[in-house]
């Protein structure tokens, strides 16, 4: 093999190096990318998870209230019914107990 055979195979040998060289380091840098880029996507995942579930906690207490505030109105409905009935059946006592304490 002649010395001008043996430098170009050298040479081929070394650019092919360089070649690997180059694409296994653009291959680190896309992998290094790719991983920044998947980071960015769980964090923007979970605060997005967190910004709903404190949307669905707001609904479901708002929820609550007005189904408090609701039983509340009912009962305080159903107490004045009550008193109303209650004072109806008032003049009827007194005359009851009148009638016991005069009658004895």
């Amino acid at each position: 093999m002649s010395v001008e055979a043996i430098e170009k195979v050298t040479q081929t040998e070394q650019e092919a190096k360089q070649r690997k060289d180059a694409a296994a380091a653009e291959s680190k840098q896309k992998l290094q990318t790719a991983q920044r880029a998947a980071q960015r996507m769980l964090e923007e995942a979970r605060t997005n998870a967190e910004a709903q579930a404190r949307q669905m906690m707001a609904q479901a207490e708002a929820q609550a209230a007005q189904q408090t505030q609701q039983v509340l109105d009912q009962a305080a409905q159903e107490c004045q019914t009550m008193k109303q009935a209650a004072r109806s059946h008032l003049e009827q006592a007194a005359e009851l107990i009148v009638e016991k304490v005069v009658n004895g």
